[in-house]
């Protein structure tokens, strides 16, 4: 059967080609035109195949391809009789019955050998083709193809009764048993068959092909796996003793239809491949039954058979397939082992005009989409500079009004309600560990009470109606010393903190509304991923130093008892003594034994505890850690849960979506049943002002010098810078392309609610709140979404974010109400929060290029991942871009540790200008693979080409817009001209 331009190629059949379509290889030519050995292909034409195919699938009518299953069968000879036995099935991935046939194989790449292409394609090309066939039933489908075969003069007519009796013998599916079969014949393997004439006319009556489908077929739940528009694609591989010569069909029907139990589940059938051969070719027949199998679940494959209007378009497709294939050399690879389906699948949607091109990019080096070359910085249409006073707020609104119906009905999903729970307790933990510094900042002017309630306020108002609702708003630690600085200089000046707090308060209001109108908010273009990266790696820092530091802190209140010693356990003793006897203690004594009362009772009627083990405590701070790393190690593993290969995927993944409150109840019940008295969360029980001299509402004047309300412009200032760029870095975090949100940003709306909450709660002595990216970025991956219908073998594929407004505006209303919540709340162990803290921190770790850099420090070169800025960059480089990120978050982490945290805000600009002078230190092509290419690089390259086409072409008047599609905005300007100056400063320097 194979061609014999083809059998110089290859005879050994363990050369394996594993199908890579997505993958960035370099083509090889057709085999069967030119030889393996061939020049690359961007050196050659577009092949005759690839330009069909563009012909084929250039007419297409944007109509999606149905998914195919693709289901094997293969003649069989059980108890006397013929029969079709299932032996395979695809969806994306193939799976074989095991050899006992009682289980399915995992699934996995299909590999086939060379030989099997080839032989395909001759039979594709010697035997019949039916396209757009009519068809009903099997038997009238069966009756159209022999008859075509005999038309053409490739069987004789007296064959026909033989192959349609074959054709129509009953098949059994995996989940089928045979009821005949003994105890003894299971684990045999099938013997090969041979067929016995009978009589025709029993023929039709002998077989079990039913109009519907049966009942094991709709029971089956491999419907699951399968999408409810796919179509299947019956592939029947045999050998009988009436042939000489290959009988091959492939049938495309005009309609799919349901052909009874022709395949396991009850999809409709698109499409027919059936090859019956002589005796003594099993295995060439089963792989060339696999072959044709693998392709009709390729993508590209799958659209020509849809499409092909006659046998040359098929053969193409086969062609093209082949263009594409990697040979694995049979030395170096052992064909028994199953390939593992990869845990991402690059993207097979093909470019028509690239088909037949040079796979790959100019940046690339074969590695799939990861690999294309990185694209400019940018950040779209939400930060355009629009020149015109209030145009980017407007242009947020505008964009963000459609989707606000959405954002509401989006959140009815049982995965918000895990979001809730465990935003809602680090968001509780956080106001109570604020409200309490606070409160020993300002002595109790702002403390646990008006940290709940504004964090309730300032939350929900903007949930509902900010540009980007995903974002949690809190307090932060730079806005803490500010408040304590601010209330020492009050105090030791005579002036009124809350007074002044508030016109504070105001003139920031007022000059983040500056920021919005002027469209300022344009300069989060110029941070990179330098930027971002240390300023989100700080504030995980943070996190995870916050909450091992409480812990270390249990220490100090709870001592570990050193000086017990087991052996002297006798001489430990702790009794009541009676007090000394008085007129009023008497008739107490009388009916008191002292020797019995407990502790507390003890105390209460004024005894006397006497004995060196009065002051025995259990070991509480071992109790603690036992609970904080309890919590964090369970919510990591049950987190990633879904990836297990336990229970069902919907389980697992609702194990994964609710692992923190799962790890929460448990601690929390380990916590109540040990009995141990750990500190516990402290919640608020009564409404009203932690100080008791000071109410709801500050007034705004009379207790001030009014020149006060304009000196405190300068003060504001730096609140205004420090509010600027903690919400809009963690903005430009959360609104990340990985993040995939589809509803927009909102960068000037976000800034102009901010600027209203300030002022609001100014006026109610309630803490300032902004952005806070470690708890945002955990509301993020608590909302992520992922496929639930994949294939066998298919990882989940990540879709996207839930994007609504429901998760944050629920979260702050609890928040709100906790104060009511109390006799619950006050059961949960701080231990229990500090470890949700720890994996909060760590979690927003995760993603971030700058943590995946440092690790390479201590890897070894071949144990390195292989990540694409690797394979573009060298070692040395990428370490030295890496130690100065490290040096600059040691410069921050100091400042924010003294009182130089107030200019904490102006030194994440530092940043910036820390980053444009790497343009000096590294070469463009090392920027744009390790962070991203700042604005203007791109856009002077721009400037350049458009003078040197100046200079080509004679001077013209440019129309009105086209002078003012050349003006630089005003910001924009100051923003080249600094950047260019601070580049001349580095030059000089170097």
């Amino acid at each position: 059967m194979k061609n014999s331009s083809q059998s110089n190629v290859t005879e050994n059949k363990h050369l394996l080609l594993v199908p890579t379509r997505g993958y960035n290889y370099d083509k090889i030519d057709k085999v069967n035109q030119i030889n393996l050995a061939s020049a690359p292909l961007k050196f050659r034409a577009v092949s005759p195949a690839a330009e069909r195919l563009r012909h084929i699938l250039g007419d297409d009518d944007s109509t999606p391809t149905p998914t195919i299953f693709t289901e094997m069968d293969t003649l069989q000879h059980e108890g006397g009789e013929l029969e079709w036995k299932e032996s395979a099935r695809w969806v994306k991935f193939e799976e074989k019955v095991e050899e006992g046939g009682e289980r399915w194989s995992k699934p996995h790449v299909s590999t086939l050998t060379l030989h099997s292409l080839f032989e395909l394609r001759t039979c594709l090309q010697t035997g019949s083709i039916l396209l757009d066939l009519e068809g009903y039933s099997l038997p009238q489908i069966v009756d159209d193809i022999v008859d075509r075969q005999i038309a053409d003069g490739l069987i004789p007519a007296d064959l026909k009764e033989k192959i349609s009796f074959v054709l129509l013998r009953k098949h059994r599916h995996q989940t089928k048993k045979p009821i005949h079969r003994s105890l003894a014949d299971i684990g045999k393997k099938p013997v090969s068959c041979c067929v016995l004439f009978v009589d025709p006319a029993q023929s039709r009556s002998m077989n079990d092909i039913s109009d519907t489908p049966s009942s094991d077929q709709l029971k089956n739940k491999f419907m699951k796996k399968i999408p409810r528009d796919a179509e299947a694609s019956n592939v029947l591989i045999g050998e009988v003793d009436f042939l000489d010569k290959p009988f091959v069909s492939f049938v495309r029907l005009a309609q799919a239809t349901t052909l009874g139990g022709l395949t396991e589940v009850p999809v409709p059938t698109r499409f027919l491949f059936i090859l019956l051969g002589p005796h003594g070719k099993t295995k060439s027949y089963n792989e060339i039954g696999r072959a044709i199998a693998t392709l009709m679940v390729d993508d590209l494959f799958s659209d020509v058979a849809y499409k092909a209007r006659d046998r040359e378009d098929l053969i193409a497709g086969v062609d093209e397939f082949l263009d594409e294939v990697i040979v694995l050399p049979p030395g170096e690879w052992d064909p028994k082992i199953r390939i593992e389906p990869p845990k991402k699948v690059p993207s097979s949607v093909l470019n028509l005009n690239e088909l037949g091109q040079m796979n790959g990019s100019a940046g690339g080096a074969g590695g799939g989409e990861d690999e294309e070359m990185p694209v400019p910085h940018e950040l779209g249409e939400e930060l355009k500079f629009t020149g015109r006073i209030g145009g980017g707020l407007w242009l947020d609104i505008k964009r963000k009004l459609p989707w606000y119906c959405s954002d509401i009905y989006d959140g009815f999903h049982i995965q918000s309600i895990s979001a809730v729970l465990f935003i809602y307790l680090g968001c509780i933990t956080n106001a109570i560990t604020f409200g309490g510094l606070l409160g020993d900042a300002t002595d109790n002017y702002q403390g646990v009470m008006e940290s709940f309630l504004g964090t309730a306020l300032a939350g929900t108002v903007f949930c509902l109606f900010g540009g980007q609702p995903l974002i949690i708003l809190s307090s932060t630690g730079p806005i803490l010393i500010f408040e304590k600085l601010l209330y020492e200089f009050s105090k030791n000046n005579d002036i009124d903190y809350m007074e002044l707090r508030l016109w504070i308060g105001l003139h920031s209001c007022l000059q983040c509304f500056l920021l919005v109108v002027s469209d300022a908010s344009y300069i989060i273009k110029y941070m990179t991923r330098f930027t971002e990266e240390g300023f989100s790696s700080l504030i995980s820092f943070i996190f995870i130093s916050d909450a091992i530091k409480k812990m270390v802190g249990a220490f100090k209140y709870y001592p570990i008892n050193r000086g017990f010693k087991p052996d002297y356990i006798t001489a430990y003793k702790c009794e009541c003594i009676a007090p000394d006897q008085g007129e009023s203690s008497v008739l107490c004594m009388v009916y008191l034994d002292w020797s019995q009362l407990s502790k507390k009772e003890c105390v209460k009627y004024g005894g006397t505890l006497v004995g060196n083990s009065c002051k025995y405590v259990p070991d509480l701070a071992l109790m603690s850690f036992i609970l904080f790393f309890g919590t964090y190690s369970m919510t990591v593993s049950l987190k990633k849960f879904k990836f297990s290969r336990y229970f069902p995927t919907k389980l697992r993944k609702l194990i994964s979506d609710f692992s923190i409150f799962m790890s929460i109840m448990a601690f929390v019940g380990l916590d109540m049943l040990m009995g141990l008295d750990t500190p516990k969360l402290i919640v608020p029980t009564e409404f009203k002002p932690t100080r008791a001299n000071r109410g709801w509402i500050v007034m705004p004047f009379g207790k001030n010098p009014w020149w006060w309300y304009l000196a405190s412009f300068v003060p504001a200032l730096l609140v205004t810078i420090l509010i600027f760029m903690d919400q809009q870095i963690s903005a430009v975090i959360v609104n990340r392309k990985e993040n995939k949100l589809k509803k927009g940003c909102g960068y000037h709306l976000d800034l102009f609610w901010v600027g209203v909450l300030m002022a609001v709660c100014s006026f109610m002595g309630l803490p300032w709140y902004v952005a806070a990216t470690v708890i945002s970025i955990a509301h993020i991956d608590s909302l992520k979404m992922e496929s639930e219908s994949s294939a066998p073998g298919e990882q989940p594929q990540f879709l996207g974010v839930r994007e609504q407004r429901l998760t944050g505006i629920l979260v702050f209303v609890l928040t709100g109400l906790s104060i009511f919540l109390a006799p619950i709340l006050q059961f949960i162990p701080m231990p229990v929060l500090y470890g949700v803290f720890l994996y909060m921190g760590v979690a927003s770790l995760s993603g971030i290029q700058f943590w995946e850099r440092i690790k390479l420090y201590l890897m070894p070169a071949k144990h390195q991942p292989d990540f694409s800025f690797l394979r573009h960059v060298p070692l040395r480089r990428v370490h030295l871009f890496t130690l100065v990120q490290i040096i600059c978050l040691a410069v921050l982490w100091i400042l924010k540790s003294t009182f130089l945290a107030i200019i904490f805000p102006v030194m994440i600009l530092g940043l910036m200008v820390v980053r444009k002078l790497l343009d000096v230190m590294f070469s463009q092509h090392d920027l744009a693979w390790l962070d991203d290419i700042l604005p203007d690089k791109d856009k002077k390259k721009k400037e350049d080409d458009k003078k040197k086409m100046k200079e080509k072409k004679t001077p013209e008047p440019e129309s009105d817009e086209e002078v003012r599609g050349n003006e630089t905005p005003g910001l924009e300007t100051v923003f080249l001209y600094t950047n260019r100056l601070l580049h001349l400063i580095s030059v000089l320097c170097v």
